[in-house]
């Protein structure tokens, strides 16, 4: 058989026992503070029309349809077809492109600690909340994108050189810019 030792409660004062509870109280606010100051702050993004596909990266250009507003409803940005580079614009909006898909139209709230935080922007206050309606048309890689404006570039300079080819090469000699023209 087991032995059990026994302790004697000894009874609690008056007014302790609110006292206790304060304790406990103040003890478990104390530790949900702690841990609320250690939450980061999130983006909350919301699907209005699913897109499909993957989803952008940082190292993703977007062309998107957007609006953004204050917590009163006025519009601050807004733009159609705009081209962005998802990891060049405030961390809480990078953190919603990365969640959204091609043909979808999203609703996003981001806290003033991952959009324009103390300082605040333009006609946006500083600690303010935003929020924005998004719809994400495409998006490519920077990589590709910059390969396509090389090609284009190429291309261009292939055109513009066989232009003055033809130019050059359809009778007279056009001669260099402070030379004399035959018969001068």
């Amino acid at each position: 058989m087991t032995e059990i030792t026994r302790v004697p409660l000894q009874p609690i004062a008056k007014g302790a026992v609110g006292k206790l509870w304060l304790g406990v109280v103040a003890a478990v606010a104390l530790g949900a503070g702690l841990a609320w100051a250690t939450v980061p702050a999130s983006v909350r993004v919301v699907t209005e029309r699913a897109g499909s596909g993957p989803s952008p990266t940082a190292a993703d250009m977007v062309l998107i349809n957007y609006k953004g507003t204050l917590p009163d409803g006025k519009v601050f940005d807004q733009g159609e077809r705009a081209p962005l580079e998802v990891g060049g614009v405030i961390p809480g909006f990078t953190k919603a492109l990365e969640q959204m898909q091609r043909g979808g139209k999203y609703k996003v709230h981001i806290p003033a600690s991952l959009g324009y935080g103390a300082k605040g922007a333009g006609p946006i206050p500083p600690n303010t909340d935003i929020d924005f309606e998004v719809e994400l048309i495409d998006f490519r890689s920077i990589a590709e994108i910059q390969q396509q404006q090389a090609m284009m570039q190429q291309m261009m300079q292939q055109q513009a050189q066989q232009g003055h080819q033809e130019q050059g090469g359809a009778g007279a000699a056009v001669p260099p810019p402070g030379a004399e023209a035959p018969g001068e």
